[in-house]
């Protein structure tokens, strides 16, 4: 089996699709669907149902995406390594980062970052913060950046920037008023919360266990994965939610949300790194261009 191979199978398996995988590849259609048909006999595994014009993962294929994505990632970080026997002149950086953190704070680091080292291309995926950790562990990703802390002895973390979270809901909410709201009252609305195991819904749950409010009380109406679905779902009408005042802010300015006048503690971004993979001079540079950027603001 070839690095290749394991190529074409993520970018098939992650599109579902064999035309859109060979599309972004750069390859023709049939020499990705013949790598795909060399792996399985050479392991003598189905990797994909054939469904009409789409496919879908096996079993199979679904216990092996993981191990292909680790290895591909082991392979850019030992491509690294050596690019930086050369400067820095090229190679890959895996990054990992939660949902707001990739959508509103990250990507001005990361261009800082292309610009002061263009050769050396950032893979940026998305997770939750249990998705980041999982990832900084098991070496698909170098770098990951969570909100919150994360408790794993493989897992060095520490502080980049710090988020305020705030409580919204509709102009037609009876909270939209602006009066003040009792931890109590929290129990009196239908809410929409991220899904377990987001650093957002967590902070929300460590604040109502502060405030004698035992997280499972909450009426939670929808559980959506994305900030985007959830400020969607409340801008249409559906109860209270917890979300990054930044996420939040283009919906204040537009009348859209109201702010619930109910305080949520500011939060941490931190960096994940393990504590015994070698760590490279690329994800040192991103670490100290964020330093220097958290420096100069006031």
């Amino acid at each position: 089996m070839t690095l290749e191979q394991l190529r074409v199978f993520v970018a098939v398996a992650e599109r579902e699709h064999v035309t859109r995988a060979a599309e972004a590849l750069g390859l023709a259609q049939s020499a990705t669907s013949a790598a795909i048909a060399a792996l399985e006999a050479q392991t003598g595994a189905k990797l994909f149902h054939r469904l009409g014009r789409g496919i879908a993962l096996t079993e199979a294929g679904t216990l092996f995406l993981p191990e292909a994505r680790a290895v591909l990632a082991r392979a850019a970080a030992a491509e690294l390594v050596l690019s930086e026997l050369g400067g820095m002149q090229r190679g890959t950086l895996a990054v990992q980062a939660s949902q707001t953190i990739s959508a509103y704070w990250l990507p001005r680091h990361l261009v800082a970052f292309r610009r002061a080292w263009p050769g050396i291309e950032v893979q940026l995926t998305i997770g939750n913060t249990a998705q980041v950790a999982a990832a900084v562990r098991d070496g698909t990703a170098e770098l990951g950046f969570v909100e919150g802390s994360v408790e794993d002895p493989a897992l060095t973390s520490r502080r980049v920037a710090r988020d305020q979270l705030v409580v919204v809901v509709g102009p037609e909410h009876p909270w939209a008023s602006g009066a003040p709201v009792t931890a109590a009252q929290l129990l009196d609305t239908e809410w929409v919360l991220r899904e377990p195991g987001s650093g957002t819904r967590a902070v929300l749950e460590a604040a109502l266990e502060a405030s004698g409010i035992a997280p499972e009380r909450l009426r939670v109406a929808l559980t959506l994965p994305s900030n985007e679905a959830v400020r969607a779902a409340v801008e249409a009408g559906m109860g209270a939610t917890a979300i990054s005042a930044s996420a939040a802010a283009p919906s204040l300015e537009a009348g859209l949300l109201c702010r619930v006048d109910w305080a949520l503690p500011e939060r941490e971004f931190r960096v994940l790194r393990h504590v015994e993979r070698y760590r490279s001079a690329a994800a040192d540079a991103l670490l100290a261009l964020i330093d220097a950027g958290a420096r100069r603001s006031p």
